[in-house]
């Protein structure tokens, strides 16, 4: 007997609003109608979704959420990245649609969300493998000790912000975080920092994103660390432009 498919449909206020952002997702048109009613299909690989328009649909009032599990979220996050710079110049952090950076979640495999501009969030997390001690977050799942405090808290941070949708919780965590161990090292400090700009920009305050990336370009670094922090740099430098 063949296996069952089930293939997610989300509203969306117009196809020509979210066809775009697919295709810069790469996803490839393999359907589409306009009558009866707008419908469209599209499909990357092993992913796919419909996508039907709603006249005078909100997306900021959409509760949809369709889970994808793959093998690796660090490539599909990078692959996503690059549609996204190509297709608009850049990588959307705020408003709708936007699209998070992989990162580990407190609780939870880890991850991140794409925003569609139906306001449907995709919530992209890594495939259990038989190593895995359960689905709910084992050891290989929490930032490691020598990864230090600040990772734990950046983890926590994750979980409200990025796979709840509360960034003023996530801004609290990592303000009281930073404080409370503002005797890491600088390496440390870094990622935490660049994940409260980017909070500040996706929820509009310029300012406050400003001041945290002028703390960021104090950071002392060394040659070997920046090596090693590069993506969280290159988020950095490209947050004023988002």
């Amino acid at each position: 007997m063949p296996s069952a498919t089930v293939i997610p449909a989300l509203p969306c206020r117009d196809l020509d609003d979210s066809l775009p952002f697919y295709r810069a997702l790469g996803f490839k048109v393999t359907y589409r109608q306009e009558r009866p009613n707008p419908y469209a299909a599209v499909r990357r690989e092993d992913i796919e979704l419909h996508l039907f328009g709603v006249p005078g649909f909100d997306p900021a009032e959409s509760m949809h959420t369709v889970i994808v599990l793959v093998p690796d979220t660090a490539a599909l996050h990078a692959a996503f990245a690059a549609g996204l710079r190509e297709a608009f110049g850049k990588v959307p952090v705020s408003g709708i649609p936007r699209m998070t950076r992989p990162r580990r979640m407190q609780g939870t495999r880890g991850g991140f969300m794409v925003i569609d501009p139906g306001g449907n969030w995709l919530r992209i997390s890594r495939q259990r493998t038989a190593s895995d001690a359960d689905l709910d977050g084992g050891p290989q799942d929490r930032p490691a000790e020598e990864e230090g405090r600040i990772a734990r808290v950046v983890a926590a941070a994750a979980r409200q912000a990025d796979s709840h949708g509360d960034e003023a919780a996530g801004i609290r965590m990592l303000e009281s975080g930073l404080a409370r161990h503002a005797d890491a090292p600088p390496a440390q400090r870094l990622p935490a920092l660049v994940y409260l700009a980017e909070l500040h920009v996706r929820t509009g305050d310029h300012d406050a994103a400003a001041a945290v990336l002028a703390q960021i370009d104090e950071l002392e670094l060394s040659t070997a660390e920046r090596e090693t922090l590069a993506a969280d740099l290159a988020i950095a430098a490209e947050l004023p432009n988002t």
